[in-house]
C-alpha cells in the first residue's frame, strides 16, 4: 500500500492507495510543519489520529509532500517521524509541498505554480522538479497574498476600528473579542501565531461582497503579484496555476489582478490530494 500526505501548515491531507486498485481512503490530521513541530510531536500525533484507521505494517511507500520540507535539516525531522511509525516501507520520500502543487496542477508539463492557503509560494517546474522558487519568507517577512496576510490587514484594522462600522461589530461578536490586548496576546503567546492569524482570513470569506475586504484581498493579491509573480523571468508567458483554500475562494479577485498584471489564470483548486493521487497512480 502506498501513504501520501500532502502537509500546510494548518492540516494535513492523507490518502491510502494501491496501485493495482483506484479505490482509495482520505484521512485528515493536523499539519506538520518541522519549523514549528519536532519528530516526536509529528509520530506521536499520527499515532494517535492515524493508527486506528488502518495497518501502519501493510504500508510499502510513503510520499510526505510538506510545508517546510526544501531544508535537508526539517526534511530528516519529518522523515524520522514517518520511519519510527511506518517501519516496514522501504521507500519514504519527502517533498516540499511546492512539489506537490506543481505535480497536482501540472502533472509531468512545465509550467508556473503558486500556493496561495495559510501561506504561499510560487515556482516555475520543468516538468519534474521545481526549477525556480522565490522565497516567500514565511508570515513573518513575506507571504504576500496568503491566509495569514490577508487575515493580518483585518485583524489590524479592527484593532485600528478602520473596519466599517457593520463589520467591526460583526467581526468583534464572531470572535468575541473583547479588547486588543486578547488579539496582542493570542499572537504573542500562541504556538502557531501563522494559524491564528490565517483563521481572521474565513471572516473575508463570509464578508466577500463588502466593499472593504474586497479592498483588502486585492491589495494581498496586488502585493503577491509586485514581489512574488511578476519577478519570475518571462512571467506573462505563463498561466497562474494555484492551489490553496484563499486562490480557491477568492478566485475572481485573483483573476482580476492577474489580468491586471497580463498573466492568465490557469487551474485552481482548493487541495493538491486529488492530483496527487492520480500522478502517483499513473507514475
Amino acid at each position: 500500500m502506498i501513504l501520501i500526505a500532502d502537509s500546510g501548515s494548518t492540516k494535513t491531507d492523507w490518502v491510502l492507495i494501491s496501485k493495482t486498485s483506484t479505490e482509495y481512503k482520505k484521512y485528515n490530521t493536523l499539519g506538520y510543519n518541522p519549523y514549528f513541530i519536532d519528530s516526536i510531536g509529528i509520530s506521536n500525533s499520527i499515532n494517535e489520529n492515524l493508527k486506528n484507521n488502518f495497518e501502519f505494517g501493510e504500508i510499502e511507500e510513503v510520499y510526505f509532500y510538506g510545508a517546510g520540507c526544501s531544508n535537508t535539516e526539517k526534511k530528516e525531522t519529518v522523515h524520522f517521524a514517518l520511519k519510527n511509525c511506518f517501519i516496514n516501507a522501504k521507500n519514504i520520500f519527502i517533498g516540499h509541498d511546492l512539489l506537490a502543487s506543481a505535480r497536482a496542477l501540472l502533472g509531468n508539463k512545465p509550467g508556473f505554480a503558486a500556493i496561495l492557503g495559510t501561506g504561499t509560494n510560487t515556482c516555475l517546474f520543468d516538468g519534474k522538479e521545481v526549477s525556480l522558487n522565490i522565497d516567500s519568507l514565511g508570515f513573518m517577512l513575506g507571504d504576500e497574498g496568503s491566509g495569514c496576510y490577508i487575515g493580518r490587514k483585518i485583524v489590524s484594522d479592527f484593532m485600528r476600528n478602520y473596519l466599517p462600522s457593520d463589520l467591526q461589530k460583526s467581526f468583534k461578536e464572531t470572535f468575541k473579542i473583547e479588547n486588543n490586548e486578547q488579539i496582542l496576546s493570542a499572537v504573542y503567546s500562541n504556538k502557531f501565531p501563522n494559524r491564528y492569524l490565517a483563521s481572521f482570513c474565513k471572516f473575508a470569506g463570509d464578508h466577500v461582497e463588502n466593499t472593504h475586504i474586497i479592498n483588502i484581498v486585492q491589495i494581498s493579491f496586488r502585493d503577491f503579484f509586485q514581489n512574488l509573480v511578476s519577478k519570475y523571468p518571462d512571467y506573462k508567458k505563463y498561466e497562474l496555476n494555484c492551489v490553496g483554500s484563499v486562490g480557491f475562494t477568492f478566485k475572481h479577485i485573483l483573476e482580476e489582478v492577474a489580468n491586471a498584471y497580463e498573466m492568465k489564470l490557469g487551474k485552481v483548486i482548493r487541495s493538491p490530494i486529488d492530483g496527487l493521487i492520480d500522478f502517483h497512480q499513473n507514475t
